[in-house]
């Protein structure tokens, strides 16, 4: 009796180890192939989209950045390049930050009442560092003077990385239009990135701070920054 309780018990472990092996298998690798896939399947949605509706004509003010009204929630509206992360590195962006459907299959998500991209305020965006497509796993590889470039159906924002910053989950003030500054609007356009942290914990969040320091508006084509990037050419097929 004792034989066969041990022997169950050690099969029971056993079973329970496959388990768990096929579990990180199933969240460190699939989920990351089936996240690539979702991501190169919006972008094509997307640029597509822009291809059959393309925008000609140049805004009123060219100089001013063009700020689009919010998209509906879970829905796709532009491409994200961050060349420090590889030259063939591209994500999509959606509206809002749920996990399903937005983080964990769309990409990028930007925070309810968040400043769309070229507005004045704080464009922020919350993201995976780990599994998912984990779109923001160098995000503490970035150093002040990288470009993030946010291209959508209006054109290409650049944003310049400046200063990163760790803080608990619930300092939601890093989400306001002067991160840290709630009380005050500001008149500066910044782009916030978000991701957990450390790796493969939630303790803590990773924020980026960036800039905006240029804009090109669809009509004028594709930055000389983007124009030979393999992740422009992987996420466009060359078009806009």
């Amino acid at each position: 009796m004792v034989r066969g309780t041990v022997r169950t018990f050690g099969e029971l472990c056993i079973t329970a180890g496959l388990v768990l092996i096929l579990f990180v298998v199933w969240q460190l690798w699939w989920t990351d192939i089936a996240a690539n896939e979702d991501n190169a399947n919006l972008a094509d949605e997307l640029t597509s989209e822009w291809a059959d509706n393309p925008r000609n004509e140049l805004p009123p003010d060219p100089e001013t950045p063009f700020v689009a009204e919010p998209v509906d929630m879970n829905s796709a509206f532009g491409i994200v390049y961050i060349p420090r992360f590889g030259e063939d590195y591209y994500r999509t962006m959606a509206e809002g930050v749920a996990m399903e459907p937005v983080l964990n299959r769309m990409g990028l998500g930007r925070y309810p009442n968040a400043a769309m991209p070229g507005e004045v305020g704080n464009f922020a965006l919350a993201g995976h560092r780990v599994t998912y497509g984990k779109p923001l796993n160098l995000i503490a590889e970035m150093r002040p003077g990288d470009e993030i470039i946010v291209q959508t159906a209006d054109g290409f924002y650049t944003y310049t990385f400046r200063n990163f910053d760790i803080v608990l989950p619930d300092a939601t003030e890093v989400l306001a239009p002067v991160p840290d500054m709630p009380e005050f609007k500001g008149k500066d356009r910044i782009m916030t990135l978000t991701a957990c942290n450390p790796m493969f914990s939630a303790r803590e969040r990773y924020i980026a701070y960036a800039e905006l320091t240029d804009w090109q508006p669809a009509a004028e084509g594709v930055p000389e920054s983007l124009a030979d990037s393999p992740a422009f050419e992987k996420a466009t097929g060359g078009e806009v």
